[in-house]
């Protein structure tokens, strides 16, 4: 379910401008980068091409945590204002057993340095919602219940600061709760192609 989310709205924010001058900058980690499928794949260039702007600028990494994005953000030293901003973070501080109030103020920082990327408007930003992992083939013999608790409880957090920010929000984690073997990557664990295309339907582009 997409929330406070339409296809007039966010075409609106993103293309002001001519196309060629749009600017989309991409925050994350696996889920943004896309772990095991072709860079034209990735959901943020599957975004990007719907939008029809030009190709996204990429800080993600496969196994990042909050902290962890933080720091190369610093390195990569981006340059706004960008006409679009997505945030998706915080599955690997689930993963490893990270503390929920340490991922909610981290979680915070990266929000507010996203909004700050926007130009300071938050409803230039788009807060992805978490994946639940735990249905993959990845996770079977983990506690399949226990992580799909702890990615909901994560995803209260991201979703109740986005609200308080003004920040937009997609809920793309029934999408990845789906029974279908084809929306999993070939390593067993990461979105396909197919996932992120439905991911892209969520954002209302379609």
């Amino acid at each position: 379910m997409t929330r406070w989310l339409t296809a007039v709205a966010l075409l609106a924010s993103c293309t002001a401008m001519p196309a060629s001058n749009t600017r989309y900058l991409a925050l994350g980690d696996s889920y943004t980068i896309g772990e095991s499928v072709a860079p034209a794949e990735r959901f943020p260039n599957q975004l990007a091409r719907e939008l029809g702007i030009g190709e996204p600028q990429i800080i993600a990494k496969t196994g990042w945590t909050t902290d962890e994005l933080d720091a190369a953000i610093d390195a990569a030293e981006p340059k706004g204002p960008y006409d679009l901003v997505t945030l998706l973070i915080g599955v690997n501080n689930q993963y490893r057993g990270r503390d929920a109030e340490e991922y909610r103020k981290q979680f915070v920082a990266l929000l507010q340095r996203a909004i700050g990327f926007a130009g300071g408007d938050p409803k230039k930003v788009i807060v992805v919602s978490i994946p639940d992992w735990g249905v993959t083939p990845f996770a079977a013999n983990r506690d399949r219940a226990k992580i799909a608790r702890e990615i909901d409880h994560f995803n209260a957090i991201n979703l109740e600061e986005a609200a308080r920010a003004g920040a937009r929000y997609v809920d793309i984690t029934p999408i990845s709760r789906r029974d279908d073997p084809s929306l999993i990557a070939s390593d067993g664990l990461h979105p396909s192609g197919k996932q992120y295309a439905e991911w892209v339907k969520a954002f209302g582009v379609r």
